[in-house]
């Protein structure tokens, strides 16, 4: 049986471009991405996933259709309850890391945590135990200026995991490192993904990673089709 920890119905996204120019970015797009579920979103430069994933994640929101994270309708929440949804049931990758320069990876991952109201104690055992499980766990005191671009990337994926989301929404995570090392970094990623029983939504151009996850979804001209 199903269990939907998002679901997209009719999703439509347009954006203004000069006057009175419109680019229909999303055009009655449907997803559902259910409990514990890996689905990768393939799609050309500009074609809109990063959209998609903002209005997801609850950054954007869509002209039309809705929106259930963990079964609740967001579309029309107050900016308030959609935070609070954001914190408490999202994580977010990106393809950089932005990482906060000054602090090491320990401290990055538990400062997430102590804004949720997590102990100080707990939190850094959290995020020690999260470094360790993707092969990091000596770099906790690192800051990332001195990592190399995987091992930052593997500290956004604790960072991301920190507040033990439902779900994880990445907008090509391995998009910025070289192929072998994005091998390996995906492969940390997926571990991670797949010992938490995650759900995730990933977006990437790489067909390889794609093929290794337990759907894929294409964006085209607006609309998701499985592929």
């Amino acid at each position: 049986m199903s269990d939907p920890v998002l679901r997209l119905t009719g999703v439509e996204k347009a954006y203004k471009r000069g006057t009175p120019a419109e680019v229909q970015v999303l055009r009655g797009a449907d997803l559902t991405v259910n409990k514990g579920e890996v689905v990768a979103l393939v799609a050309p430069s500009g074609a809109g996933k990063s959209t998609l994933l903002h209005i997801a994640g609850l950054l954007d929101t869509a002209d039309a259709g809705t929106v259930e994270i963990a079964g609740e309708e967001m579309q029309g929440r107050s900016d308030r309850r959609r935070t609070a949804m954001r914190r408490e049931n999202l994580g977010f990758v990106y393809q950089f890391h932005h990482l906060l320069p000054e602090f090491t990876a320990l401290e990055n991952i538990v400062l997430p945590q102590l804004a949720n109201g997590v102990a100080r104690g707990d939190a850094e055992a959290r995020a020690r135990d999260l470094l360790a499980s993707v092969g990091i766990a000596e770099r906790a005191d690192h800051r990332p200026a001195a990592m190399s671009g995987g091992e930052q990337q593997r500290v956004a994926f604790c960072r991301a995991m920190a507040n033990r989301p439902r779900l994880l929404l990445a907008d090509e995570p391995t998009g910025n490192l070289d192929p072998a090392t994005s091998d390996r970094v995906f492969d940390a990623l997926m571990r991670l993904v797949r010992e938490t029983g995650l759900s995730a939504l990933i977006a990437t151009h790489n067909l390889e990673l794609a093929a290794r996850m337990d759907r894929c979804l294409r964006l085209d001209d607006g609309h998701l089709t499985e592929s």
